[in-house]
């Protein structure tokens, strides 16, 4: 913490006093206004463009180009995060130049992955939030290919994230793993190592695997995945994420809750 006030208030009080008690008084004020400006800083959201929003255009940008050419609903999706962020027309032109720049042939997307995992910073909610914001350009055509699962995967790697993690997020985009893959094979992947494309669950995301746990685990291990997945999504540990991020973290959590009753519902448990 800086003092600059509390030393400030200290030396005002000696003056005003004429002694050593006016000097402890003053110091106790400014100590207040020194602890007060601490607490906004702590609390003001982190700018959009400080270490995040360039490397997640960049990267959104690799993901949209790598099958070949960007599409209309890929640019749709880069649009809609530009609006939600409330980028000023400076943010924005480097937002745009950064999604260009991850738009070129063979670019490497391990320095923009590297930057969002230095964002992150070790913390799980801003690495879901993060995930959330990427998968939406993985999905936004349909069944994402091989090149840009291969992408998410090295992101997913970067920010510490499970495998049974991402099959609980892809699950609460409304999407589904596809379920012929053989016992102990890793999720996603069919035959050969090659990505099996999930196909769209129409009648809500399955709240197994928004738990990220297997139909057959007992009423404790669902108990156990919820617990662990709600504190990590829980508004309360949201920090300082800008307003846009907070909201879908918050509605994270809202589905986390959901799957949580839809399964307790099933099964008959408190």
């Amino acid at each position: 913490m800086k003092y600059g006030m509390t030393l400030l208030f200290a030396l005002v009080g000696m003056l005003l006093a004429h002694g050593p008690q006016g000097a402890v008084i003053g110091a106790l004020i400014g100590l207040l206004f020194d602890s007060s400006r601490q607490q906004r800083q702590r609390r003001r959201p982190t700018p959009p463009g400080d270490g995040f929003v360039v490397p997640l255009f960049t990267l959104v940008g690799a993901i949209a180009k790598v099958d070949g050419r960007v599409s209309e609903a890929e640019i749709a999706i880069a649009e809609r995060m530009m609006g939600r962020f409330g980028l000023d027309p400076e943010q924005r032109r480097l937002a745009i130049g950064a999604f260009n720049q991850g738009k070129q042939p063979e670019f490497n997307v391990l320095p923009a992955i590297q930057s969002l995992q230095q964002w992150v910073g070790g913390r799980r909610d801003h690495a879901f939030t993060v995930m959330d914001m990427v998968i939406d350009t993985v999905l936004a055509e349909g069944s994402p290919s091989a090149g840009k699962m291969h992408i998410l995967r090295q992101l997913t790697q970067a920010l510490r994230i499970s495998e049974m993690e991402l099959m609980a997020l892809l699950a609460m985009k409304g999407y589904v793993w596809n379920t012929g893959q053989s016992q102990g094979s890793r999720p996603g992947a069919g035959a050969g190592g090659q990505y099996a494309p999930p196909r769209r669950n129409t009648s809500g995301p399955d709240p197994y695997a928004v738990l990220g746990v297997d139909r057959a685990a007992d009423d404790r291990a669902i108990k156990r995945a919820y617990r662990k997945l709600i504190s990590e999504h829980h508004p309360d540990r949201l920090g300082d994420l800008p307003a846009d991020l907070r909201r879908r973290a918050e509605a994270r959590a809202s589905e986390i809750n959901a799957a949580y009753e839809r399964i307790k519902s099933s099964r008959g448990f408190k």
